[in-house]
């Protein structure tokens, strides 16, 4: 597993960056030599995605208001449906061969929420799966409270992952007014800063979720 920090980047130069170690991933399969598995973190300035199921109603603010506000958007070609990225959140693509790993798709998503979960652990927050919707979220049982707290979105080619997840570490939350996060109306987003009060070592966070990628894929210490 190769891990990169890109620190903060635009985020179409990400993309580029993520489909040029995909398509290098896919070539390497059809020539049969082994693939890299590279984890790339980073942080993005003000930016709006759209996945390839996503509903243009969900976006709740004409393209024109959000460059008055600094706000990019992108039409992108990962699942699930709008999410925001911006300063203080921990975004994560891992452009992993699941075939190395002797996974599926299905498991990979399994596996990163374990991560985020266990993470959040770490820092006494609790949190959860919800049925139906991707992502890690707090309070599933009390549907009035229940927030989300990261996100997952991926795209899969025979078997090579990119795109992957954002998690709200010290996110300015009020960006996230501008789209019905995921396609929800009914469900609220949160930060680490807000479940714990104060804000949260960025540097810290990215280590502990470096090393629990390294013990849940390498190690394989999920159940």
């Amino acid at each position: 597993m190769i891990y990169e920090d890109l620190k903060t980047i635009e985020y179409g130069d990400a993309w580029d960056y993520q489909q040029q170690l995909f398509a290098e991933a896919l070539n390497c399969k059809d020539k049969g030599i082994q693939t890299k598995n590279h984890l790339l973190f980073c942080e993005h300035p003000h930016t709006i995605t759209i996945g390839k199921h996503g509903k243009q109603e969900n976006l709740l603010f004409q393209e024109s208001y959000l460059k008055e506000k600094g706000v990019s958007l992108f039409q992108i070609d990962r699942g699930g449906d709008i999410t925001y990225h911006g300063p203080g959140q921990l975004v994560g693509y891992p452009i992993f061969d699941l075939e190395s790993y002797d996974i599926g798709l299905r498991q990979y998503i399994f596996n990163v929420e374990e991560i985020i979960i266990r993470l959040l652990q770490s820092y006494n927050i609790q949190s959860e799966r919800l049925d139906g919707a991707a992502g890690v979220w707090i309070d599933t049982t009390i549907p009035s409270k229940t927030r989300k707290i990261a996100a997952i979105g991926v795209r899969s080619s025979r078997f090579v992952t990119m795109h992957g997840f954002a998690l709200n570490v010290n996110t300015d939350l009020s960006f996230f007014s501008l789209i019905n996060p995921c396609g929800f109306v009914d469900k609220g987003v949160t930060s680490m800063e807000k479940e714990l009060g104060y804000r949260i070592d960025m540097e810290e966070v990215k280590e502990k979720t470096k090393n629990l990628f390294e013990e849940i894929f390498i190690e394989k210490t999920v159940y």
